[in-house]
């Protein structure tokens, strides 16, 4: 029995619009974000969804509650699907990151590492699908996470560094026999309509 998943970064926020780092700062979606999350909900009517999962993050929860809304169903929220935490980055933007911080290491700044962001991934993933075999399953959850797990799924050939996650992209993994499965990367065909 095989599970589907369809794993979805939540709609814009401002700081993704002026590219300041948001990890587990809680932003909500900006007016271009509850749009998108709209969108993503509109592409699922007809579709056969049995569960829906996200962050507990209001980005991702208020994304998620969207496309449950169209089912008339709720939204299970789980820490462990929250984007990495970069401590004291948060809320700064790239330039101002160099500046503050030219001359630290991540870990000095309090900041997750990738591998363990990674593992956090495949263990709430495979505990979700392992859940719901036979089934179809939305999950909203954030960028860096999302590519993190295309990264372990896809053994480095997509994900972290390779891969672009938009805003309500949606990427499409098959969970069978104990094994991944990527069937899309990033569909963001709703947004053009």
């Amino acid at each position: 029995m095989e599970t589907i998943m369809y794993l979805i970064r939540h709609g814009e926020t401002e700081w993704n619009q002026v590219r300041r780092i948001q990890g587990h700062s809680d932003i909500a979606l900006n007016e271009l974000g509850v749009r998108q999350a709209k969108q993503v909900a509109d592409r699922f009517q007809g579709e056969t969804i049995h569960a829906f999962y996200s962050s507990d993050l209001s980005r991702a929860h208020d994304t998620a509650a969207k496309i449950a809304g169209n089912f008339q169903s709720s939204v299970s929220t789980r820490t462990t699907l929250r984007e990495r935490c970069y401590g004291e980055w948060e809320g700064l933007t790239y330039e101002e990151i160099r500046e503050r911080f030219e001359n630290q290491d991540e870990a000095s700044c309090g900041i997750e590492t990738f591998e363990d962001m990674q593992r956090r991934a495949v263990a709430a993933m495979t505990e979700i699908a392992g859940s719901h075999l036979g089934e179809a399953i939305v999950v909203v959850s954030h960028g860096g996470l999302i590519n993190s797990f295309l990264h372990y799924v896809t053994v480095g050939e997509q994900g972290t560094g390779i891969t672009r996650i938009d805003n309500t992209g949606i990427t499409i993994f098959r969970y069978v026999d104990r094994r991944w499965e990527v069937l899309s990367v990033n569909d963001t065909d709703h947004l053009k309509a």
